[in-house]
């Protein structure tokens, strides 16, 4: 089995159903008849961009943030994940504080990386905060705009969850 079509895999195995590790990705592939060591799996997993979050239940999973081969990268895909991830989205001067459930702010500040915005100068991501930094000094506020804008977190929705 080639790489490409391994790592295809993987993917989907991540995407159906909890992976907690990669003797567990091991394993599932094993039982297809895909051989790969704990050491490929790791490298696949690296390269695919795959992260772990945490569950529902506390645990922590294999999750890769976008389908490689579905890659858009821009506004459409920025929006998905906020959309789908962002809990409330807030601004201080330069510095727009972005919340996500525990263990998943690294799948919006990937997205943000690579929706490439105009005005941020980069990210930091915690367990479940992003500190974004806009370019402009005092441009916090009209990022966080943009932002809650783009995750559908207007004003309204945005007293309710405080």
């Amino acid at each position: 089995m080639t790489k490409t079509r391994r790592q295809h895999r993987i993917v989907e195995l991540l995407g159906t159903g909890a992976v907690h590790s990669q003797s567990d990705l091991v394993a599932l592939l094993a039982a297809e008849g895909i051989t790969a060591t704990q050491a490929t799996v790791s490298r696949d997993l690296d390269e695919l961009g795959a992260i772990k979050v945490r569950a529902a239940a506390g645990s922590s999973v294999y999750a890769v943030p976008e389908l490689p081969f579905a890659r858009r990268g821009g506004g459409d895909h920025l929006q998905r994940i906020l959309t789908d991830w962002a809990v409330s989205i807030d601004a201080s001067a330069n510095i727009v504080v972005v919340r996500t459930p525990p263990g998943s702010a690294h799948v919006v500040g990937s997205a943000l990386d690579q929706a490439g915005m105009s005005g941020v100068l980069g990210n930091v991501c915690g367990d479940d905060t992003i500190l974004v930094v806009s370019a402009e000094s005092d441009g916090g506020a009209t990022l966080a705009g943009r932002l809650r804008a783009l995750a559908g977190l207007d004003d309204r929705t945005r007293s309710e969850i405080e």
